[in-house]
């Protein structure tokens, strides 16, 4: 490259001119400002060719992207006159390598020069992005054919909650079963009262059950140290056919310590007081092991209830709903603000009206009879994210504390027991030097971090739903307190 910049004329004088002439002569002046105006002048003629070569470019760009179909008709038109292909500039991909653009008279005098290798490229481009712009306009038109089933589709597979989750279809709602029965095979942890002597329902329980199997045992005799009375509740879904199994649960009726290792004899499940039975209930009662006993800050274990997975079964159908008949979805948690999401998402599903609102706990839909079921799985599956309520879930028994949304307690003293909870602007919150008891956190303080504060200080649990009790009361904490 150096040696080809060297050959040019107007470098070669300059060169010539800055050389050291040899020893003896007087170095000849050279004349910069004729040399200054030669190099200017050469600049503006290559400009002026570049112009012209870039306008010509731009020319056959345009012949090239336009019709198809034109530019055949006209070559067709050309050899059939008698013109050569080659000089067709509409025919990027036959054209010869001594191609001259147009309007340019001496091509290889352009610096650098656009040959018919750059103007092939940029046909190649052109052709390139012609289709990829087909491709784009195809895929737009399928998006906009299909914009709602892509908007439910998007809302089904985002973020939030399935409508299934959130609602129940008209009549869909459980049934709850009850009954009365025994557990036995308890190792001396069973209900300890002695025929006689009071507390006569689970020995004449026993007694009844040995009658069925034709045993008479006089009731003053019977021990009930292994067995104790039970109540047995259960909820089922009405679509629930016989044979179908549910869970159950267990409870002590009278004065057992213990149901653990124990089995639940057969029990009739009724719908009803005084009805028929409907269903049955067995199985073992396993109890899962507690925390530590030593640890007196865990929760106790409650070994007087248990829950049964599986151990229901329906013995005859429920009176069921009629699917064809279920025109509206019924709000597990009544909210407005809910329903009408879930109204918007349905009808972007559905088109028109196919849903309306028709209270906070009640969405009513307007479906075909002919599909109906499928039109249902289709709008359970629906995602929507649905208004949270501000709630506070407190279980008195291990201080657990739920809070449900971005729930802040505000400015409040409370002083129960041992403990005083300072809530007030400017304070400075506890640090391990201060007081027992004394918690001091700052307004808008979460409730999560005031739980915290009082696990930290060994508030017991019953304190700590007394003392967000009081601040709900005190209007300290806009949120709904429920204490399990």
């Amino acid at each position: 490259m150096l040696r080809a910049l060297a050959r040019h004329p107007l470098v070669g004088r300059l060169l010539t001119a800055l050389r050291r002439p040899p020893a003896g002569r007087p170095a000849p002046r050279p004349d910069y400002a004729a040399l200054g105006r030669a190099l200017a002048a050469e600049d503006a003629r290559r400009l002026v060719a570049r112009r012209a070569t870039d306008a010509a470019a731009r020319a056959a760009l345009l012949r090239l992207s336009g019709d198809g179909a034109q530019a055949r008709a006209d070559r067709a038109r050309r050899g059939a006159a008698g013109a050569p292909a080659a000089a067709s500039a509409d025919a990027p991909g036959d054209r010869p390598v001594g191609f001259r653009v147009p309007g340019v008279a001496d091509r290889e005098r352009l610096t650098p020069p656009i040959g018919v290798d750059v103007v092939r490229d940029a046909a190649g481009r052109a052709r390139r992005y012609t289709l990829a712009f087909a491709w784009a306009l195809t895929a737009l038109g399928a998006a906009l054919a299909g914009a709602r089933p892509a908007a439910a589709q998007a809302a089904q597979d985002g973020a939030g909650v399935r409508i299934r989750d959130l609602t129940l279809a008209d009549g869909a709602a459980p049934i709850r079963l009850m009954g009365y029965g025994l557990a036995v095979g308890l190792d001396g942890s069973g209900d300890r009262s002695v025929g006689g002597r009071g507390g006569g329902m689970t020995v004449q329980s026993v007694v009844n059950l040995l009658r069925n199997f034709n045993v008479e045992v006089p009731a003053e005799l019977v021990r009930t140290r292994n067995a104790a009375a039970v109540l047995v509740t259960a909820e089922v879904s009405p679509y629930l056919r016989a044979g179908g199994r549910f869970e159950v649960q267990v409870a002590s009726l009278g004065d057992a310590r213990s149901l653990r290792g124990g089995l639940l004899y057969m029990t009739p499940l009724l719908a009803e007081a005084g009805g028929r039975p409907v269903a049955a209930a067995q199985g073992s009662l396993m109890i899962s092991d507690g925390v530590d006993p030593r640890n007196r800050y865990g929760p106790p274990t409650v070994e007087t209830t248990v829950r049964l997975p599986g151990g229901g079964q329906l013995e005859a159908d429920l009176p069921r709903p009629t699917l064809a008949q279920s025109n509206r979805l019924l709000l597990r948690d009544p909210d407005i603000g809910t329903a009408t999401k879930i109204a918007a998402a349905v009808n972007a599903a559905l088109g028109g009206t196919a849903a309306t609102v028709e209270d906070p706990g009640a969405v009513t839909l307007n479906l075909p009879a002919a599909g109906r079921a499928a039109a249902l799985a289709r709008l359970g599956d629906l995602r929507v994210s649905p208004d949270r309520a501000a709630r506070v879930v407190i279980d008195a028994r291990d201080g657990t504390v739920v809070a449900g949304g971005d729930v802040v307690v505000g400015a409040a003293v409370v002083s129960h027991g041992a403990i005083t909870l300072s809530i007030a602007a400017g304070g400075a919150p506890s640090t391990p030097n201060a007081p027992p008891g004394d918690v001091r956190v700052a307004p808008g303080t979460s409730v999560q971090q005031v739980a915290a504060a009082l696990h930290a200080v060994q508030t017991p649990a019953g304190d700590i739903a007394a003392i967000f009790a009081a601040l709900r009361e005190v209007g300290a904490l806009a949120a709904e307190v429920v204490v399990r």
